[in-house]
């Protein structure tokens, strides 16, 4: 695993973490801290096949990231890529850059509205207002709040409920959510085509899924 500058990775089993080190200014974010996280990412892809659409992928090989240590500046912009987003209570979310003469470019203009209302997403990004975690939830785009020091335990948590499930049905779950989305209507969404799940429903696991459900044991998932 390669050394990085700005953030520190570690895998514990099935999960990667992804840990943000720049402490001297809260884990902000700059142009070289952003372009070192798109290797670790490119690198995360490329050991565990999710490069590809329909590649097979080493099990025993870590299958889920959890970013650890999101700060407001450019870090809430990682936080609205990822697909749960678990905040302590005494987080802050933001983007601020308006305040500053910029835009937030990164992603968090876009990704924003499509997580919540409109007018609510404006309204953060409009006067780059902070939002504390409790109002994130209610807003929908915190998944879960806990205690503060507890979040990477509860991302944990997350984690290992997820690996649980089939690594095929996960990811087809995940390609059928984000493309569905891009369709113009619900019928649409329903009649795309998902290559994923086309691998899925001539896999061994969409036969072993509901044959350890009819024997009452854990799925051995093969990810074939």
């Amino acid at each position: 695993m390669a050394d990085y500058q700005f953030c520190k990775v570690e895998d514990e089993g099935r999960i990667r973490i992804v840990t943000l080190n720049r402490p001297e200014v809260l884990n902000a974010l700059h142009s070289d801290a952003h372009l070192e996280l798109e290797q670790v990412w490119d690198e995360f892809a490329a050991r565990t096949g999710f490069a590809g659409i329909c590649n097979r992928f080493d099990l025993d090989k870590p299958l889920i990231a959890a970013v650890n240590g999101v700060a407001m500046g450019g870090g809430f912009e990682i936080a609205l890529a990822c697909d749960i987003i678990i905040a302590a209570e005494n987080a802050i979310f933001a983007l601020p850059e308006p305040r500053v003469g910029l835009i937030a470019g990164a992603g968090g203009v876009h990704r924003l509205p499509r997580m919540i209302p409109q007018k609510q997403a404006l309204g953060m990004i409009l006067t780059g207002r902070r939002v504390p975690a409790a109002e994130g939830k209610e807003l929908g785009f915190v998944t879960e709040v806990v205690p503060q020091g507890e979040a990477l335990v509860a991302a944990k948590r997350w984690a290992e409920m997820i690996l649980e499930c089939s690594p095929m049905s996960v990811r087809t779950s995940k390609q059928a959510v984000y493309r569905g989305m891009n369709e113009p209507t619900l019928r649409d969404a329903l009649n795309a085509r998902y290559p994923m799940q086309e691998a899925m429903m001539k896999s061994e696991d969409y036969i072993e899924g509901p044959k350890a459900f009819a024997e009452k044991r854990k799925p051995n998932w093969k990810n074939k």
